[in-house]
């Protein structure tokens, strides 16, 4: 926990202070630089005027519908919002529905990490408007909806949306399928090991989105936080994320959206495995990780990525492997069906003990014998070919691994009263 603080803490100071973006704990753009008299002139007349006026936002009916309802049992139990319309529109609904956790959980993260590193929510802010300049539109217009339903403002959500390309990320992923399984299912898991300290595991929420446009697509996450660190889509397409960079090679390049951000656009605009692919190879990348994409139901396979951005060798920043490859960094300890990144952590016996009848019990169990313990805030397995996963969130000091897991079945998945909730938007599962 410690080494995760300080990474954050040497992440976020080299960022700003080596890129000449804060002055005097304050975000400045490195081409607005004015003479410091007309500047302290014109910042006080600006000043001025800030205390006479102030934004006005006009008020607008929200359409798209909102559904909160509970999962889980006992202390293991967490929100599930499912959510529909325009991406303003589901932004609203989700700030709106998680309001109480929002406003406890988002401003306190944010004021605490920058009380902790010394620069304030506008320097974070700063970072995420350059980040912002390469992120799907979509996603900024949830954020704005996002602000307007939970009543934080815009400025905080972009800062907390910021934090994760800063914080270190030290994570697992395995996919297994066709041969490897007992029902020739793709099975994925996702281990999320972060800094425990941040308590977003105490603020967990699924967002479960059915857009007007795009693929419905589920996001487990945390209270205010709509980027994606893993999700699965109607059509099977599963995604899974490692982080790799280590603390020498910062400032990391921010001329790039996260890829928080850009998985929700893949998960938006992906049909197939193949398609997922060249949306990722179309974007600019902002530093070193691992990633594991699945595909459930149209390709029925997964890949491994290594995706680092920094390599001066164009031919060594993309690495792709398939299944039982030779060339993958773990051969020979691969498997024909199977791809996975444990960065060591003893997921291969398991695999190899269990092949053939791999199956949602014996995932959760090899997911439960690789966390970085001491950080383990989540976990998720999914059956990307019937559209079902089952998650597990840290609680209090308590790790994930540690924790209950709990079913959602985005076929059944429905209201107080009986009503489907999403059935026909994940009827295509098998």
């Amino acid at each position: 926990m410690l080494r995760h603080r300080f990474l954050l803490v040497a992440a976020l100071a080299a960022l700003f202070f080596a890129g000449g973006y804060v002055v005097d704990g304050q975000s400045v753009s490195a081409v607005a630089q004015v003479n410091s008299k007309s500047k302290g002139n014109y910042l006080r007349h600006s000043h001025k005027r800030q205390t006479q006026r102030q934004l006005v936002v006009a008020k607008v009916k929200v359409g798209g519908e909102g559904h909160r309802i509970l999962m889980g049992k006992g202390d293991a139990q967490f929100p599930v919002v499912v959510v529909s319309g325009t991406p303003y529109e589901m932004g609203w609904h989700i700030g709106n529905l998680m309001r109480p956790e929002m406003q406890r959980f988002v401003p306190a993260a944010v004021a605490g990490m920058g009380h902790e590193v010394g620069l304030s929510s506008q320097a974070l802010q700063e970072a995420w408007s350059r980040v912002a300049a390469f992120t799907d539109p979509r996603f900024q217009q949830e954020l704005v909806g996002l602000a307007d339903g939970s009543g934080i403002p815009l400025a905080t959500l972009q800062a907390v949306h910021v934090l994760p390309l800063l914080a270190p990320y030290a994570c697992s992923s395995i996919a297994a399928w066709g041969k490897a399984t007992e029902d020739g299912h793709l099975y994925q898991t996702r281990n999320l090991d972060w800094d425990k300290a941040v308590h977003a595991h105490d603020f967990p929420v699924v967002l479960v989105y059915l857009p007007t446009q795009g693929i419905p697509h589920v996001v487990p996450s945390f209270a205010g936080m709509i980027g994606a660190h893993t999700g699965m889509n109607a059509r099977g397409i599963v995604l899974s994320e490692m982080g790799d960079s280590p603390a020498k090679e910062m400032p990391y390049n921010i001329l790039a959206p996260h890829f928080t951000t850009f998985f929700r656009t893949i998960l938006y605009d992906a049909d197939s495995l193949t398609r997922a692919l060249d949306l990722f190879q179309a974007t600019p990348h902002t530093k070193r990780y691992h990633f594991v994409f699945g595909d459930g139901m149209t390709e029925h396979r997964a890949v491994k990525i290594r995706a680092h951005a920094p390599e001066s060798d164009p031919a060594k920043r993309i690495l792709i492997w398939k299944d039982n490859d030779s060339t993958d960094e773990f051969a020979p300890r691969v498997l024909k069906d199977v791809v996975y990144n444990d960065e060591g952590r003893g997921a291969y016996p398991f695999l190899k003990k269990d092949y053939g009848k791999l199956n949602a019990e014996k995932m959760i169990a090899i997911t439960r014998h690789i966390p970085i313990k001491g950080s383990d805030v989540f976990i998720a397995v999914y059956d990307a070919t019937a559209l079902r996963l089952w998650v597990s969130y840290a609680k209090g000091e308590e790790e994930a691994y540690l924790r209950p897991f709990t079913l959602i079945d985005l076929k059944t998945l429905a209201d107080a009263d009986g009503k489907p909730l999403c059935a026909e938007a994940f009827a295509g599962a098998k």
